[in-house]
């Protein structure tokens, strides 16, 4: 008889063990659990109270009963602090404040789940031995870890969909801000070409001088609202990924932007690789504009070329330019920040470059030497 209930007692813990850790969700893992302890000793109701800051609160309850909401301190009549790994009692009046359900006699059982708080298991009948209760303890042990992966798990979710809910805003604000902003510069831009052709003959030079520097600084702010736009959307909206040839889409970048006349573009062969051709076009465009707009030699040379890497593609953009101080190499893919004073630049080409290259998987890095030029590597995972 002994070992039939030793048998029955290794397959129940067995039970138990396996209800844990089912749901990360604390009720749902607290029902899984809880109940099947119920039905298999002989308790009759089981309740959690955690312990927030000072104060104690009920967060689960067989049945379900009032809520508990009381100052953890002196003045609880049962010394919970004394309790190590569980306690067996006797119920007395001192268990009322610590009660959701109402209760005239009995026995309780309660085991200390660490920062989880505490469990309390409550039988009618004085049936439940100290053995029985240090049965349980490991499962309860791992109940606990289970409740704090749970309360873990929902933080985390609760960050995730925070993050969400605010990264929706900024890119709504970017939108309002960008409508708003391209109003009054349309009529800038409007009222200075009016001003340009309609009183060029009583300007002087120093004044078409003026003229030409406000519209180079709409120009610029215009670029940059669009910059703005373009970076907060880039991981929004996934799109769908299909094969995009790398030659079709540099050969497009190359007739849409203005190449000065001394200013050579080396393009290797490249290969058919798995993306959307939008943001890989954004890729190459800003870095080489970019290197367009930073070479300060008489015959200027840009090479774009690949290697195979594995389980990436390594793509190279090298120009023969100013160059770029080792100290400013983590500086560049900041947003808005840009190493010159220039119109053409935003300050936040590279930053676009750097969120698409993130987007897949991949590194960007660069070497260079002031003087000589500079070569952006980055890589795209296949």
């Amino acid at each position: 008889m002994k070992i039939e209930n030793h048998i029955t007692t290794i397959l129940q813990l067995y039970e138990f063990s396996m209800a844990i850790g089912k749901s990360l969700d604390y009720k749902e893992s607290c029902d899984m659990f809880l109940k099947l302890i119920l039905k298999r000793k002989n308790f009759n109701a089981a309740w959690i109270l955690e312990k927030e800051d000072s104060m104690m609160l009920s967060t689960y309850a067989i049945p379900i009963g009032k809520s508990i909401q009381l100052k953890f301190d002196t003045n609880l009549k049962v010394d919970l602090n004394s309790i190590e790994d569980f306690k067996y009692f006797e119920y007395s009046n001192d268990f009322d404040t610590l009660s959701p359900i109402g209760i005239d006699k009995g026995h309780i059982a309660v085991f200390n789940l660490k920062e989880q708080g505490y469990l309390f298991l409550f039988s009618k009948k004085d049936n439940i031995t100290i053995e029985d209760l240090s049965q349980l303890q490991p499962v309860i042990d791992k109940f606990t870890m289970s409740l704090k992966a749970c309360k873990a798990f929902k933080q985390q979710q609760s960050l995730l969909n925070n993050l969400e809910v605010r990264n929706q805003e900024l890119s709504d604000y970017a939108h309002m801000v960008s409508h708003d902003l391209k109003s009054p510069l349309r009529s800038i831009d409007t009222l200075t070409t009016w001003l340009r052709d309609d009183y060029s003959d009583k300007f002087d030079n120093n004044g078409k001088e003026q003229i030409k520097l406000i519209r180079n600084s709409v120009e610029k702010m215009d670029t940059l609202i669009n910059g703005i736009l373009e970076y907060s959307t880039i991981n929004k909206n996934q799109i769908e990924t299909y094969d995009v040839n790398l030659n079709t889409v540099i050969d497009a970048i190359l007739n849409s932007i203005q190449v000065p006349e001394h200013i050579t573009i080396i393009k290797n062969e490249l290969p058919v690789i798995h993306g959307d051709k939008y943001r890989l076009q954004q890729l190459f465009q800003n870095l080489i504009v970019n290197a367009i707009a930073y070479n300060d030699k008489t015959q200027g040379e840009i090479e774009i070329g690949m290697k195979d890497a594995g389980v990436f593609w390594e793509f190279f953009v090298k120009d023969n330019g100013k160059g770029i101080e080792a100290v400013y190499f983590d500086k560049i893919f900041k947003t808005f920040e840009s190493l010159e004073s220039n119109v053409n630049s935003t300050g936040i080409g590279l930053s676009i470059v750097k969120k698409i290259v993130d987007l897949y998987k991949g590194n960007i890095w660069l070497t260079s030497e002031i003087g000589q030029g500079t070569t952006f590597y980055f890589t795209l995972k296949k």
